[in-house]
């Protein structure tokens, strides 16, 4: 059975595949250029439909696989929803948990409909940055004096790629700012809902909670998917947009966030950290390659700055960071 192999992953195969599941997250912008007529919020509703059907077929064959190695507890007295699926209903943390990945999935599909392919994958990637801070103000982890640079680091490249497309579009009366503006905030959206979410699944694991966050992706799709029905009538797709979509709910998130917690099993944070940073420069060359989206000048480097700064704050803590307690999932999130 292919996924017992999984369990078994060395160091060198754990790299290689996180890097494949990077570029399998780098899909969305490019694919989304793709689409003929489905409409803002029905693009939203088909990926997360698919991504939630998807993982209602591979959880279980995959739970069944950790079991048989071990990395789960085979306890013959869990409800078939927790036995097959990864379904804690009695846990607060992963309704939360839930609600967070509904609002990514449904914020980052939207902010692509807004602006640029490279605007949102800069902004999503300061998302560890916010985890640090909420972590400091829920949990009370102390932020060490590199995290405080980064993120100031950080936002100062942010403050000019989106300063310098301001200026830009202020001097020429016939541009519109609003996609820019409503995609910025969606896309800011993603790593606040990603940063909540890890301190809650954080939290209640260091007080006894077993919270696997492939379930909880499951659960997100199905509030995501329900949440845009409504907004998505009348469907406008055609039948090549919706196989798109459907290659987006499969193989951009289902398939990719099951192996990412593998990954993490096998790689200690920082490397997980630094190889998800990698999603930000396959995405931009796929949508630049596929669909033609040229990043300014202002956007390579502000993104430059802010990629940066992560990169050299997640080298410095690498020592740091050794032995310390983690929970099994990965530090950049799928959306």
């Amino acid at each position: 059975m292919p996924f017992r192999a999984l369990s078994r992953l060395t160091h060198t195969q754990a790299v290689f595949m996180m890097i494949v599941v990077t570029l399998m997250w780098s899909i969305a912008g490019v694919v989304s250029r793709q689409l003929e007529s489905a409409a803002r919020f029905e693009v939203t509703f088909w990926r997360s439909a698919f991504t939630a059907l998807s993982l209602l077929v591979i959880l279980p064959w995959w739970r069944a696989a950790d079991r048989a190695a071990g990395q789960i507890a085979d306890d013959p007295g869990q409800g078939m929803l927790e036995r097959h699926w990864g379904v804690l209903a009695r846990s607060k943390a992963f309704w939360i948990s839930g609600v967070c990945w509904s609002v990514m999935f449904t914020a980052f599909m939207l902010a692509l409909t807004f602006t640029t392919v490279a605007n949102v994958l800069i902004i999503m990637s300061v998302g560890p940055l916010f985890t640090a801070l909420v972590a400091r103000a829920v949990l009370g982890q102390r932020l060490a004096l590199r995290t405080w640079l980064a993120i100031v680091a950080a936002g100062a490249g942010i403050v000019y790629m989106y300063g310098s497309q301001f200026l830009q579009a202020f001097s020429d009366p016939a541009t519109q700012t609003g996609g820019l503006v409503a995609g910025s905030l969606a896309a800011l959206c993603v790593p606040v809902a990603a940063a909540i979410n890890w301190t809650v699944v954080q939290r209640g694991q260091t007080h006894g909670e077993k919270i696997d966050l492939v379930p909880s992706v499951l659960l997100g799709g199905l509030l995501s998917s329900l949440a845009t029905l409504p907004l998505a009538l009348p469907f406008e797709a055609t039948g090549t947009d919706v196989a798109w979509l459907a290659l987006l709910g499969l193989v951009q998130l289902a398939i990719p966030c099951a192996l990412a917690v593998v990954c993490a099993r096998s790689l200690k944070a920082p490397e997980v950290s630094l190889l998800a940073l990698l999603e930000v420069i396959f995405g931009i060359l796929l949508a630049w390659a596929g669909a033609g989206e040229v990043p300014g000048p202002e956007v390579l480097t502000g993104g430059s700055l802010v990629i940066g700064a992560l990169v050299l704050n997640e080298l410095l803590g690498w020592r740091s960071r050794v032995g310390t307690p983690r929970i099994q999932t990965v530090d950049r999130q799928p959306h």
